[in-house]
């Protein structure tokens, strides 16, 4: 069987689609943003302590694949409904307005994929803990005075990373659907199942470094 050039392009396109995924999946997965710590020196008896420099790390992605599974498990829930109690007319007509490659699903998909992501943000980083417990322990964040100050400075930034991973996973939903539904080009892997492969993929790869830092002193990475 011979592949026209329309073919050809097709395929071409969903091969640099595919890979430019990936690629983005592995950068936002391993991607975090990370504010500076000083902690104040101490000096406790003949000891000094703290002085020393750290970071704190926020991921871009800190809620991996969970506001995928709720935003579909949500936007899905209608149609369950219908095909219990609906006729087969009423589901093909819903099915026109909110079938998986419609504009209206893709809206309201994205919609709450931000919706979660927000939600898990707050939920797994309280800027406001944080910065409490920064002061007990004599730290600060440079040129950010301790308090409420630093809580709404990590605010500000858990807002603007979060936000990048919202627009991210929103993009990784949808656009391979909208791909799908323009070219006819029905991928085995959805946005879920890419993004868990290459978490899983990356963690036993740390895991691997990890292991041989430990017991070699040197990994297989560097």
């Amino acid at each position: 069987m011979e592949l026209g050039a329309g073919s050809w392009l097709t395929l071409v396109i969903v091969f640099v689609a595919a890979i430019a995924i990936l690629v983005g999946i592995t950068f936002i997965d391993m991607g975090e943003r990370r504010i500076p710590v000083q902690y104040a020196k101490r000096v406790i008896g003949r000891k000094i302590y703290g002085g020393q420099s750290t970071h704190i790390p926020m991921k871009i992605n800190q809620s991996g694949v969970l506001p995928l599974i709720f935003a579909v498990t949500l936007v899905q829930f209608p149609l369950m409904i219908l095909n219990l109690v609906a006729s087969a007319e009423t589901q093909a007509n819903y099915q026109q307005v909110m079938g998986p490659d419609r504009p209206l699903y893709l809206v309201i998909y994205a919609l709450l994929i931000f919706f979660f992501t927000f939600f898990y943000a707050q939920v797994a980083f309280n800027p406001v803990d944080v910065a409490k417990n920064l002061q007990q322990n004599g730290g600060f964040i440079p040129g950010i005075r301790a308090g409420k100050p630093t809580s709404d400075y990590l605010q500000k930034i858990l807002v603007r990373v979060t936000l990048f991973g919202a627009i991210f996973l929103a993009l990784v939903a949808t656009v391979p659907t909208g791909i799908a539904a323009i070219s006819g080009f029905q991928s085995a892997f959805g946005a879920t199942s890419l993004l868990i492969m290459v978490s899983v993929a990356l963690e036993t790869t740390r895991q691997l470094e990890s292991h041989l830092i430990m017991r070699h002193y040197k990994g297989f990475l560097k």
